[in-house]
């Protein structure tokens, strides 16, 4: 009976990590689809409010909106400048004119956005709901 000998040059066995890493691939792909799944599942689900008040006036029949504008120089009405006492005074005059109106505040990007609101909330103090921010679509 003979053996067999070892030879010397056999050889060394080694790992393959191509396989190890599909099957890492797969656990990874596995848990990424389960989690967006539950994620979906585990989402608040919101009721947004309803505008219960809309009117379905047509827009020709609201007033031209009073529109002030605040710049870095100061307040603004159709150009000319107004102290704060009097961009009151016509905001009153023009809300007792024409109760539906708007009056609109349309900021300059150089204004810090401080000033912008301080302004807003002492106009809303004096016109309500009626005062607004305005904003410029990007179109």
């Amino acid at each position: 009976m003979r053996f067999k000998t070892r030879q010397e040059n056999s050889k060394i066995p080694t790992i393959d990590l191509i396989p190890m890493l599909n099957v890492m691939m797969a656990v990874l792909a596995f848990f990424v689809l389960i989690s967006t799944t539950l994620l979906n599942e585990l989402a608040v689900d919101v009721q947004l409010p309803t505008n219960t008040e809309a009117s379905d006036e047509p827009l020709e029949d609201l007033p031209e909106p009073y529109l002030v504008e605040l710049t870095a120089s100061g307040i603004f009405q159709n150009e000319q400048p107004l102290t704060k006492e009097q961009l009151f005074t016509q905001i009153q005059a023009y809300l007792n004119e024409n109760n539906r109106g708007a009056v609109l505040l349309k900021a300059d990007n150089q204004v810090p956005y401080e000033q912008v609101i301080q302004l807003l909330v002492e106009m809303k103090d004096i016109g309500g709901e009626n005062v607004s921010l305005a904003i410029e679509s990007e179109s």
